[in-house]
């Protein structure tokens, strides 16, 4: 057997770094991929089952459009069916979706303040998903409710929705020694 060393135990060891995780789920999210999989399924069913009498090129155009349809549909909903998003001292990272794609991490090296929004609405962002607009930064939206945003060093924003983003937000607070939103002005 080997030996496996032992983690000191006195007062002057080091702990591990704090964590804190947060989730958001929009099962509403559920019924756009299954209307991409009817989607997908009937341009399987056209091509299984056509006497193919009216043409090629037209069946052929409405399998690969019902085809290509219902996969977007299917890949692109069922990607921000839920968000994963976790902070150690060290960066913020969000996992999109059951195979955590897209992905996004930000340095807390970058994050110059940290701030809880009650209300983020995908009309806000343009729809659901992982979003940009030139006048509000960057944004990954699963659903409607509570969000955090943070503010980075070179003037840009990301939010994301998540549920208990107040303790998120302020966990980064102290990971970056912020003052409290309510010590701070402005904020």
């Amino acid at each position: 057997m080997r030996d496996h060393p032992r983690k000191p135990t006195h007062a002057g060891a080091e702990t591990p770094p704090a964590v804190w995780t947060g989730r958001a789920t929009n099962k509403a999210q559920w019924v756009l991929a299954a209307a991409g999989a009817a989607c997908t399924a009937l341009g399987i069913q056209l091509a299984v089952s056509s006497n193919w009498t009216s043409g090629v090129i037209p069946l052929l155009m409405s399998v690969i459009g019902c085809v290509a349809a219902g996969l977007l549909m299917l890949f692109g909903t069922l990607a921000f069916v839920n968000v994963a998003v976790r902070v150690d001292g060290h960066a913020l990272e969000v996992r999109c979706g059951h195979m955590g794609l897209p992905r996004r991490r930000i340095l807390l090296t970058h994050v110059v303040g940290a701030d809880f929004v009650p209300r983020v609405t995908p009309r806000q962002w343009g729809g659901w998903g992982y979003r940009w607009r030139p006048e509000q930064g960057t944004a990954v939206v699963v659903r409607k409710g509570e969000g955090l945003v943070l503010r980075l060093g070179d003037g840009r924003t990301f939010t994301v929705t998540v549920d208990d983003a107040e303790a998120g937000v302020r966990f980064i607070r102290e990971q970056l020694q912020l003052p409290a939103a309510g010590a701070a002005t402005g904020a």
